[in-house]
């Protein structure tokens, strides 16, 4: 579950600041994920950030996408498809919190991107969301296969049923991340805080 129509992710009436949250998660990628890299889009939805990921790993790189519904999978192959790099990417039907399950042992610890766009998939059934239990189980798995370096991107809404919730959850997990192995930059798209989509941006300290 994620992007939907021109870049704009999961919503909660937050379109505009929405779409810039987006592109400075991206732009914030694109400056650590460089081709023959591996990369994780914990939440696939219409492909948007996975046609990005795949984008940057290029062709020798590796990018594995976890969606619940089916119809997010289909949309995001398609649009691999058309852009002729669906053969860098593994779709995977699962929810996020079960990557560590999923994922090639030999990655761990060496993926250098993992975008996290939490919400509800635009024009789908707006009761099958993400949610903070599964979300949060999905976050500290990332971690565990986050290269030394290497950038995680989580995007939170808080206009729509169960989003608040979710996003003070995200908003407590990063604060109480150990400074000392992960520096954590908030982006808020809304002036007030608590009233818009929120960025987080964590990355992991090379090892010394």
């Amino acid at each position: 579950m994620q992007a939907g129509e021109s870049q704009r992710a999961r919503q909660g009436g937050q379109g505009r600041s929405s779409s810039s949250l987006t592109a400075m998660a991206q732009a914030a990628v694109a400056e650590r994920l460089a081709p023959g890299m591996h990369a994780i889009d914990a939440t696939v939805g219409n492909g948007h950030d996975t046609l990005f990921l795949a984008r940057q790993v290029g062709a020798t790189g590796q990018v594995y996408g976890f969606d619940l519904q089916a119809c997010a999978l289909a949309a995001a192959s398609a649009r691999l498809l058309a852009a002729g790099v669906a053969d860098r990417v593994r779709l995977i039907h699962a929810g996020h919190e079960t990557m560590a399950e999923r994922l090639p042992a030999r990655l761990r610890g060496g993926v250098q991107a993992i975008m996290f766009n939490l919400g509800y998939l635009p024009g789908s059934d707006r009761q099958c969301i993400t949610r903070a239990v599964s979300s949060l189980q999905a976050l500290r798995q990332a971690l565990e296969w986050l290269a030394p370096g290497g950038l995680l991107t989580v995007l939170a809404y808080r206009g729509h049923a169960g989003g608040a919730e979710e996003a003070d959850a995200v908003a407590r997990w990063l604060q109480g991340l150990e400074p000392s192995l992960y520096q954590v930059g908030q982006q808020y798209g809304d002036a007030a805080r608590g009233t818009g989509p929120e960025l987080g941006l964590v990355y992991r300290r090379p090892n010394r």
